[in-house]
């Protein structure tokens, strides 16, 4: 049978090898009061047809994303993703490698993730990059932990333009962790004065650009008051196609960036997996989580990838980690790579300033509609700029004239 392949014989034979006379005896530790008094209450097993049917007609109940005008965003978003990237990660040396646990010899995933790092990096512009985070939020979690290390302080400053998601899981990181959140309330008008917040307990000051509201601030004054207390400037990206347009995090003083890299290259995928970017400065890599992929020199002088630095519990004696996390994103990093890679600097501008110049448009729009004025700031306050770019794309394809 497909799905329970073993025959009697070969149920024997491994019970035989291990000194037990039934599967049941596998179970002897397990208090009787734990153990089930009779089947899980769930369908009894099927054909393959009946079950491809069955589980097809749930799944048509659900609402691709991709068929209906949908207002939410604020970390999700869909952009057209070309078909080659999809074709590409299913080719089976793609699609079937995990992790590097033996880095010699998987030279094609670590030249792939040695190209992630260099673009990330660039379109951040900090110094270095690691191999990739589960997402944004955990990354951002990890990013103050991080500043943390550095300072040795245990105070984060939160903005209230931080995306609430975010907020959740660095203050759970925090409770269970030992560090304090000091987290502002939410700030629409993006005028927040950060720097008052800083004292000598800060380790960090975490600020999303565009903030979750849709501001854009230029932080170069934050990073100069966050180094001047001895604190680190975090900054968080949720829409990282943004950075084809705006300043780079690292050009105004960032020490650390974090990015949901989800919108180059992956669909929305009902929320996930997603795939987390993470950067900062040369002189915090080693306090950096994940993995690093470097590049060297064979000894026959070729080129080649090396696991330059693994901080993390499976790789260095557990007290000495600077992260638990336990992979990268594999899979979702080969689609960014080769979507960034397809469209280049130029195009990831266009990208960018394609949905910006839509969602200026739905603005104007709304505006006389709702017989608004100045049309920006009365409907970027209604809806957002997160829902704007998605309603804006929306009406490009249907006008609502």
């Amino acid at each position: 049978m497909r799905y329970l392949p073993l025959t009697d014989a070969d149920r024997s034979a491994m019970l035989g090898a291990i000194g037990v006379p039934n599967a049941d005896a596998l179970f002897a530790d397990v208090p009787m009061a734990a153990r089930l008094k009779g089947p899980v209450d769930l369908p009894r097993f099927q054909g393959e047809l009946e079950v491809e049917r069955q589980l097809s007609a749930m799944a048509a109940k659900n609402i691709a994303a991709g068929s209906v005008p949908f207002f939410v965003g604020a970390g999700a978003y869909r952009h057209h993703v070309p078909s080659s990237v999809d074709h590409l990660i299913q080719r089976g040396e793609f699609l079937t490698s995990y992790t590097p646990y033996q880095p010699e010899i998987t030279q094609g995933t670590l030249q792939y993730l040695f190209e992630f790092q260099t673009q990330v990096a660039l379109l951040t512009g900090m110094d270095v990059a690691n191999a990739s985070m589960y997402d944004g939020s955990t990354a951002a979690g990890e990013a103050v932990a991080m500043a943390n290390r550095v300072t040795r302080r245990s105070k984060a400053v939160l903005s209230g333009g931080l995306h609430p998601h975010y907020r959740a899981v660095i203050e759970t990181s925090g409770h269970f962790t030992g560090y304090t959140v000091e987290a502002g309330a939410a700030d629409v008008s993006g005028k927040e004065d950060l720097a008052a917040r800083i004292d000598d307990a800060t380790s960090c000051v975490v600020v999303q650009n565009p903030s979750f509201f849709g501001q854009i601030r230029d932080l170069s004054a934050l990073a100069k008051a966050c180094h001047d207390k001895g604190a680190l400037l975090i900054v968080v990206v949720t829409e990282v196609v943004s950075l084809g347009l705006l300043t780079a995090p690292g050009e105004m003083g960032a020490d650390i960036v974090v990015c949901e890299g989800q919108s180059i290259g992956n669909a929305l995928n009902f929320g996930g997996p997603y795939v987390g970017l993470f950067t900062t400065r040369e002189k915090y890599l080693r306090q950096m989580p994940g993995r690093l992929v470097g590049e060297t020199v064979d000894a026959d002088g070729r080129r080649g990838f090396v696991l330059t630095l693994s901080t993390r519990e499976q790789h260095i004696r557990r007290e000495k980690a600077t992260s638990n996390i336990c992979t990268n994103q594999g899979l979702l990093v080969t689609a960014a790579t080769i979507y960034m890679s397809l469209l280049g600097a130029k195009g990831l501008a266009q990208v960018a300033g394609t949905s910006m110049q839509r969602t200026q448009q739905l603005g104007n729009r709304l505006a006389v509609r709702l017989r608004c004025r100045p049309a920006g700031e009365a409907v970027v306050n209604l809806f957002g700029e997160h829902g704007l770019r998605h309603l804006a794309v929306e009406l490009a394809v249907e006008p609502v004239d």
